[in-house]
């Protein structure tokens, strides 16, 4: 049995320890229900500058701020009129606000977007609060992966990508969502940036207006075309894998192959959305040399499957 020094339980004692190492600008690995972040404080230029250093993640590229509530949202940024009612509905939770920063904001400009707009969320997940409200500053957590690589929903992921690089990772088992949070542009008219969990219908059907989507890169993160990768070829659409490699499916299959990994047998997209990066993982990590992955339903939340799998293939 492997023997991660690094990864500690959620108890009272290991959160102060990383609120500790937050205040002296370290980084640390946190689960969210989303996926895992890298989290340092946000108030920080220094601390910010080790998340950009050690995924290697280009300086254009912003970073997602986490807050401990709404009014700590409304403190560091500009009214606005979309806000209240977003959060009301789906925050705590995976959805990511880009708000116009105040001009005596404290947080530091390195985590906003070349609009100078910072991008803010409120986890859902328990641990993630109970560090925001001990530290009561909020926190800069992109993924906590190598930049362009998978996502890592499990503790032993972000080891993986890492190893002992950072001091801490709290492990708060797998990620309920298992993909990265929507992101809305509420600069203007509202407009979505990046798929996810909440739905451009849901956020539509809220608002009342229809909400479309803008493709301007470095906006938003999770842009880039290049995105989510294994570090091996994904081919999308297939009904059977390629040579040396694994088929990854949605629903049935009628192959009968030790090749195949299942995103969910009874074809539920929740399912496989928080297996979805399990897999891909685990695939490269099995030595397959690729990935073919049958059709998955471009609705609901497989819209936000097709877009992680697109990328993934690019």
């Amino acid at each position: 049995m492997n023997y991660y020094s690094n990864i500690y339980k959620p108890t009272a004692k290991n959160l102060n320890k990383s609120v500790k190492l937050l205040k002296e600008g370290q980084l640390i690995g946190i689960p969210t229900e989303t996926v895992y972040g890298l989290g340092s404080i946000a108030n920080s230029d220094k601390a910010v500058k080790k998340i950009y250093k050690l995924k290697k993640r280009p300086s254009r590229n912003p970073i997602i701020v986490h807050f401990k509530d709404l009014k700590s949202i409304q403190s560091e940024t500009m009214t606005n009129k979309y806000l209240k009612k977003l959060y009301k509905k789906f925050s705590p939770g995976p959805i990511t606000y880009v708000l116009k920063l105040k001009k005596n904001s404290k947080i530091s400009k390195l985590l906003l977007n070349k609009n100078k707009h910072i991008a803010c969320r409120v986890p859902k997940n328990k641990i993630f609060l109970k560090i925001l409200k001990k530290l009561n500053k909020p926190i800069a957590a992109p993924s906590a992966n190598i930049s362009n690589r998978v996502s890592p929903t499990t503790a032993f992921h972000v080891h993986d990508e890492f190893k002992n690089k950072i001091n801490v990772i709290i492990d708060g088992g797998s990620s309920n969502v298992g993909i990265e949070s929507t992101v809305i542009d509420l600069t203007k008219k509202p407009k979505l940036l990046r798929e996810g969990f909440i739905t451009q219908k849901k956020i539509s059907n809220l608002l009342q207006i229809k909400v479309k989507k803008s493709n301007i890169i470095n906006t938003s993160p999770g842009q880039s075309l290049l995105h989510y990768s294994p570090g091996i070829p994904v081919y999308l659409n297939r009904k059977i894998p390629k040579k040396n490699g694994a088929l990854l499916v949605f629903g049935k299959s009628q192959i009968k192959s030790n090749d195949l990994f299942y995103l969910s047998r009874k074809r539920s997209l929740t399912e496989a959305s928080k297996k979805l990066y399990q897999l891909l993982r685990k695939i490269k990590k099995n030595g397959y040399k690729n990935i073919s992955v049958t059709p998955i339903p471009n609705k609901d939340i497989g819209v936000a499957i097709n877009d992680r799998l697109k990328r993934s293939a690019k």
